[in-house]
């Protein structure tokens, strides 16, 4: 066979390992996405009221608030579905079954392509399951084409390909499962410190900057405007921008830590 044949023949049953890990013990994937829809229904049901009346400078309108913070809560659910994918490549990494594939006859860099495959569907289908929850408590998209809806979906698979990237790296890079854990949590931070809940002018001067400064921001405002059917300006290409910086840093990042010498 074609060293490309075997790549994909490696990488399909890596992905398969690690789809059926995922099925076996779902508790890691179950707890970090209640995040998002533990948050949406917070900010939906006890501050949507007095959020949407301060954003609006009208009375309170919580279905309003609702199309506005879903597309960030979308994207923060592939934040903290990639922490598991650190935890997930570190544990590999420290349990020996990497030294393991090591010495057996596989294209070495199907190990990674199985995790980020892996990561990326998982990430797709918590979205999937996080917009479902927001539909069942009143988000609706009446005013996006089926063209944006379709946009929106590939923004979404590649966000989610860029950040499980540098997931991955996060976890070869990390001596144990409880480390990774830890050295993700931006992942699932740095949608906070975003436009995810406030519009950026609403936030005080020196923070701004903060918030709109960081690849979250204008992965929202693109994810906003293509589900609500509003402009989107240049966070389009801002986004790209980001996704595709962000996948190749990750990229280099873990398949330099993968390829290294084990100590």
């Amino acid at each position: 066979m074609s060293t490309l044949t075997l790549a994909v023949r490696d990488s399909t049953t890596m992905l398969r390992r690690n789809l059926l890990h995922a099925r076996r013990y779902p508790s890691m994937t179950l707890n970090l996405l209640l995040t998002p829809v533990m948050l949406l229904l917070l900010f939906v049901y006890i501050f949507g009221d007095t959020m949407s009346a301060g954003i609006g400078g009208g009375g309170p309108d919580r279905a309003a608030y609702i199309a506005f913070i879903v597309p960030g809560l979308l994207l923060m659910t592939i934040g903290s579905t990639t922490i598991g994918t650190a935890v997930s490549v570190s544990t590999d990494m420290n349990e020996g079954i990497i030294a393991r594939f090591r010495t057996m006859a596989i294209h070495r860099g199907s190990v990674l392509i199985g995790h980020v495959v892996g990561s990326v569907l998982q990430c797709v289908m918590s979205v999937l399951l996080v917009g479902a929850v927001a539909v069942a408590i009143g988000f609706r998209s009446t005013d996006a084409t089926v063209l944006e809806w379709l946009a929106a979906l590939g923004l979404t698979a590649l966000f989610a390909t860029a950040l499980t990237w540098i997931a991955v790296g996060m976890g070869l890079a990390s001596p144990n499962a409880e480390a990774a854990s830890n050295n993700a949590m931006p992942l699932i931070l740095l949608p906070l410190l975003s436009s995810t809940f406030v519009p950026l002018d609403s936030m005080p001067g020196w923070f701004q900057p903060i918030a709109e400064y960081q690849p979250f921001t204008p992965a929202i405002e693109t994810l906003r405007g293509l589900l609500l059917g509003t402009e989107i300006g240049h966070n389009g290409w801002l986004t790209a921008a980001w996704c595709l910086a962000l996948a190749a840093l990750g990229y280099r990042w873990s398949t330099a830590r993968f390829n290294a010498d084990p100590k």
